[in-house]
């Protein structure tokens, strides 16, 4: 069983159907990449799984369990949602004790997660000091208090420096590699693709892609082969005569979409073409992006 299982859910306010029969899984040990435009439906479903927002239809689960029924909740899941808030006047300390207190934690845990985040030098410091970064620390840091089993981040990157988001990432990947299921929503599509193992891509509330991140990215349109060869001519009859479509591009280099260098290059051989470049040309998480999601812009 998945450790988080979007079956069919859905949820309509006023007009705006903001969620539409969506599914998908997200297993232990794996980092999913939740990705879509501005206004796709991505913090609706993230709020429905978490029972914060009620489900017009279908159902959002833990293994099987909802949130609500979980016997311990922040045990089993830690989440940061983009609109994390903190006392100003209280210190980063003492905001934790309070979460360790009302969890059931230990307090020896809050220490140990404000060491985890990178602020066991500013504990003491009260919040309003904090800079933005700091801030998204102190929530990650509350989500880790009851050490889960599940993650969910949303945008958990912003107002994280490089060093931050370098920072972020191998955590995600040590959350994963301790066997943690972990979701996060980010708009930093090139940390993404670093990131994670698996993308969920939404669109107007509809799923338009779900799978392994190189599954998604082989299943996408574009790509190929860039080839180049002194006799220009003969390699193009070449690939014509081998029923290979290409586009002619930049020094006299053609790509051969959808095509494999190994394909390109028998094709080549079988005339006799002599080869200078023999590239596999591959599509970027962002380019498949915005062909999923139609071009629309965050």
């Amino acid at each position: 069983m998945a450790a988080i299982e979007i079956n069919g859910i859905s949820k309509r306010f006023g007009s705006v159907q903001a969620v539409s029969d969506l599914s998908f899984e997200v297993g232990s040990g794996r980092v999913t990449g939740f990705l879509g435009p501005n206004g796709a439906g991505k913090s609706t479903t993230l709020r429905m799984l978490l029972g914060l927002v009620h489900a017009d239809g279908g159902t959002a689960t833990f293994g099987g369990r909802r949130f609500e029924d979980l016997p311990h909740p922040s045990a089993e899941v830690g989440a940061v949602l983009e609109d994390a808030s903190f006392h100003p006047g209280r210190s980063g300390r003492n905001h934790l004790r309070i979460l360790a207190a009302a969890g059931g934690h230990p307090a020896s845990r809050v220490d140990e997660v404000l060491q985890l985040v990178g602020l066991g030098d500013a504990g003491n410091r009260r919040v309003k000091g904090y800079s933005m970064g700091m801030r998204q620390r102190l929530a990650i840091a509350a989500a880790l208090l009851g050490d889960p089993e599940v993650l969910i981040l949303d945008e958990p990157a912003n107002g994280l420096d490089p060093p931050g988001i370098r920072w972020m990432r191998d955590l995600l990947r040590s959350e994963a590699g301790r066997g943690r299921a972990v979701l996060v929503s980010s708009h930093l599509l090139s940390e993404v693709s670093q990131s994670v193992d698996d993308i969920v891509v939404i669109s107007h509330g509809e799923l338009r892609a779900s799978g392994s991140l190189d599954q998604v990215l082989g299943q996408a349109q574009g790509g190929g082969t860039r080839v180049r060869a002194e006799d220009g001519e003969a390699l193009a009859a070449a690939l014509e005569a081998a029923g290979i479509e290409f586009t002619r591009g930049d020094g006299g280099a053609l790509l051969a979409g959808g095509a494999t260098p190994e394909a390109v290059g028998a094709a080549a051989n079988e005339h006799r073409v002599a080869l200078s470049e023999l590239v596999s040309v591959g599509r970027s998480l962002e380019d498949v992006f915005f062909e999923l999601t139609a071009g629309e812009r965050e």
